[in-house]
């Protein structure tokens, strides 16, 4: 975690991908260690977006890909839940994809939402929107509990 805070936007973007694909750490740590290192809120909230929603797209296309054992070896997911999720979603459209910010089962969401070839431009904006949401209430909360 010290590493990607010394390396500020870039690290918070790298924090915020990784956390939306492969690895199970938390993003807001990092962001908030780049915030009271003194960076910019507008760039830390770039950065943070873009990363986690180009993580997000990652879990979305390997589920469009389609190749079971690649998304059980690289993102590690249960393929049992994994089928589960995709059965409860169908029906409901790409607009859940606003809710692959959350953490457990996020993951499950943009994978099952790309094995049903949901519509790439919902899915991408909805994302995008959920993703953008989720750290500008981060960002909020640590700069009213922190006072900057």
């Amino acid at each position: 975690m010290e590493l990607l805070i010394d390396y500020g936007y870039i690290g918070v973007f790298v924090a915020s991908f990784l956390a939306a694909t492969i690895l199970p750490f938390s993003s807001e740590v990092v962001l908030t260690g780049v915030l009271l290192g003194g960076a910019t809120y507008l760039p830390c909230m770039i950065a943070a977006t873009a990363g986690n929603f180009l993580g997000g797209m990652t879990c979305y296309w390997l589920g469009m890909i389609g190749k079971i054992e690649w998304i059980h070896k690289y993102l590690r997911l249960n393929t049992e839940r994994l089928e589960k999720v995709r059965l409860w979603m169908q029906g409901r459209g790409a607009w859940m994809a606003f809710w692959v910010f959350l953490p457990g089962i996020g993951d499950f969401l943009a994978v099952a939402l790309g094995f049903m070839r949901s519509n790439i431009w919902i899915v991408a904006a909805s994302m995008l929107a959920g993703k953008a949401l989720r750290y500008w209430i981060w960002m909020e909360v640590v700069y009213k509990v922190i006072d900057f």
